[in-house]
């Protein structure tokens, strides 16, 4: 038999204090995204299969250039960066 000093003290768990109500949902067109074998890109259907148009989106690219100077001694190192976006 064991004593009420042998009983593992019963405690909040540490995380329920950080716990929020889920935000604010809301409904997306589409049923399902599929890869077209040929574009690489989604195909967004919905309920009936019929494609959702889902709008458009631009792509970026990024370019980082490194720098040295003064390179017959302590060496200065620095960076160029630049990006391109659609």
């Amino acid at each position: 038999m064991t004593t009420a000093a042998e009983q593992p003290t019963a405690c909040r768990p540490w995380g329920a204090g950080r716990l929020a109500p889920y935000p604010t949902t809301s409904h997306r067109p589409h049923v399902s995204v599929v890869i077209d074998l040929d574009t690489q890109l989604g195909v967004f259907r919905d309920r009936a299969g019929l494609v959702v148009d889902m709008g458009k989106h631009g792509t970026s690219k990024g370019t980082e250039t490194s720098t040295t100077t003064n390179s017959d001694s302590a060496n200065d190192h620095g960076h160029d960066q630049d990006s391109e976006q659609d």
